[in-house]
């Protein structure tokens, strides 16, 4: 197995394209042609992070965070990062990083803290706009069906949890060939008039290249009559943050001691606890208090992140109980996740979770 084929399967099921503009996933030392077998799971990828690599035998890391945000001039081995990327090199491991792009999908880091707080009815509180594309085509009423099928397969047509989902409209399409086509419907220099179906799909951002290639193979027509326009709608799928609801409301502190216990939190800063129970629940794994506004509006009980600042607590203004509960520990089970999607598809590729604690904040 290569590193391509890792990466290929991760950047399908979690595009590059819905990273932040700030951020740097994908991969940032290796090559893409390198054979590897196993591979190291884990959240910051730290200098210790890659002597376990080492002791592992494995030839790829795969990093939640991206070690490298700014661009490196120089690799002299005078900060941290200097050399980690030093040791990868010397010791042939490709580093790889999927951050904000698994933030930012509905199966991603959030899912998986909802998961381990028992959520249900799972939505992202944050939607993205501008991450979908109506692809319009023109086609032969009896090309349709293959049409559809290839367009589906590349996962063209999904709405939510809707999928293969097209609209179209009967007409009538006309052209004439000139000496230089080859028209599979016509003759040269003759105008003809053809029944065909407007059909118009949606197609999420990230696959815009494929599902364009897989039109062009299916379609009987030399020249595709095609029309591509970017939309402002929502992904429902995409974007940050997750909101759910408990089963059965839980009273606050109650809530909150179960919180500290699943992930295994120190201490848990929180604001007035100005709910009596816990029903609807928001969560934004690493640094949300960037969607506080959201959370409010969403009406949840309570908002769960880390990183929030003196001053931010103070938004909170009695609407929810923001709960910091660290940013290590919001995102530390975000390997298992990676391991769990990785085990679906290579059956045969050795998994290893790290066994380091890479959290550099401590509590006395």
């Amino acid at each position: 197995m290569k590193v391509s084929d890792i990466v290929s399967y991760l950047e399908t099921s979690f595009p590059l394209t819905l990273q932040e503009s700030y951020d740097n996933s994908g991969l940032l030392c290796g090559r893409m042609d390198q054979e590897v077998t196993a591979a190291l799971l884990c959240l910051d990828s730290i200098e210790e992070t890659v002597d376990e690599a080492i002791a592992k035998k494995c030839e790829l890391i795969i990093a939640h965070h991206p070690i490298v945000f700014k661009g490196l001039k120089k690799i002299t081995g005078t900060s941290y990062v200097e050399r980690v990327i030093e040791k990868c090199i010397q010791h042939r491991i490709s580093l790889y990083a999927i951050h904000t792009n698994l933030d930012n999908h509905i199966d991603g880091v959030n899912a998986e803290i909802a998961k381990r707080i028992g959520l249900t009815n799972r939505r992202i509180l944050r939607p993205m706009h501008q991450q979908l594309y109506k692809l319009v085509v023109f086609v032969p009423q009896d090309a349709l069906s293959a049409l559809d099928h290839a367009l589906f397969e590349q996962g063209v047509g999904t709405i939510g949890n809707y999928s293969e989902c097209h609209f179209r409209t009967e007409g009538i399409g006309t052209f004439t060939p000139n000496e230089r086509a080859n028209p599979t419907i016509g003759t040269s220099h003759f105008r003809e008039e053809v029944k065909e179906f407007r059909v118009e799909y949606l197609v999420p951002k990230s696959i815009i290249g494929k599902a364009l290639s897989a039109m062009n193979d299916a379609h009987p027509y030399e020249e595709v009559a095609h029309e591509i326009y970017p939309i402002d709608n929502v992904n429902p799928n995409l974007g940050a943050g997750m909101l759910g609801e408990l089963n059965e409301a839980m009273e606050t502190t109650e809530f909150l001691l179960k919180l500290k216990i699943s992930f295994h939190c120190q201490v848990i800063r929180h604001t007035n606890i100005c709910k009596k129970h816990i029903k609807t629940v928001a969560i934004c794994g690493g640094s949300g208090s960037f969607l506080l506004a959201d959370a409010i509006k969403s009406k949840a009980d309570i908002f769960i992140t880390g990183d929030f600042k003196y001053h931010e607590f103070f938004d909170a203004e009695n609407h929810l109980i923001i709960a910091d509960i660290g940013h290590f520990e919001s995102e530390q089970f975000t390997p298992q996740l990676l391991a769990e999607k990785l085990k679906e598809k290579f059956t045969k590729f050795a998994i290893h979770l790290t066994g380091l604690n890479t959290n550099p904040i401590n509590y006395l």
